[in-house]
């Protein structure tokens, strides 16, 4: 018999354990502000993964339709995107002190960037989800990143689907330099930090 699998429902959790870590963490962001603390959280983003890419993956990587669940671990995903690369560290302190989820793996790509010269820092995640049927544990992907380097991820991605995953050699090379620009522009903003936020202090108290 074929395997077949309802979409809509199996999805169901993954979907409401974006939204909730979504309100959790500007929860968080808005606590710090409230306080009137610098936020390492500067914007959270979520996604679920649509069906075509999901069953791309599952093709690519061999997997059959019953194993996504276990094998696929970024069905479900979160974006935190902060201003310093300091701010990455302490948000991944953040969540390893939380007790609404576990973390399952961790991946630093800045220490050890890829390939391409993608940068960020990953975490996997089991969140327990609330459902009719009782609980239920998704993973989710958690990746945390500075403005530059989620301003380099987002065109990297548009241009891997353009290509399929098959960029021209010279536009690799081109991204390659952009990244190492977008790491040297982390690094200088990282020394004049104390002034950036003094003066986003003075501008947000008028």
């Amino acid at each position: 018999m074929k395997e077949r699998i309802d979409w809509t429902t199996f999805l169901v959790p993954y979907h409401q354990a974006v939204d909730e870590l979504k309100v959790k963490l500007r929860g968080m962001r808005k606590q710090y502000e409230i306080e009137k603390q610098y936020s390492p959280i500067e914007l959270v983003t979520g996604r679920v993964k649509p069906v075509a890419s999901i069953l791309s993956k599952a093709e690519r990587k061999n997997i059959g339709l019953h194993e996504i669940k276990e094998k696929i671990q970024d069905i479900g995903g979160i974006r935190i995107v902060c201003q310093f690369v300091d701010d990455i560290y302490t948000i991944v302190d953040l969540l390893r002190a939380r007790h609404d989820f576990e973390i399952i793996e961790e991946k630093d790509y800045l220490k050890e960037k890829k390939s391409s010269g993608y940068r960020s820092y990953h975490l996997i995640i089991r969140y327990p989800v609330a459902t009719i049927h009782g609980e239920q544990f998704v993973a989710v992907e958690i990746q945390i990143r500075t403005l530059a380097m989620n301003f380099w991820a987002i065109n990297e991605h548009s241009l891997n689907y353009k290509y399929s995953g098959e960029i021209p050699k010279d536009i690799q090379m081109r991204l390659k330099k952009a990244a190492e620009a977008a790491f040297q522009l982390d690094e200088e903003m990282a020394k004049i930090r104390e002034e950036v936020q003094e003066a986003q202090w003075i501008f947000h108290k008028k």
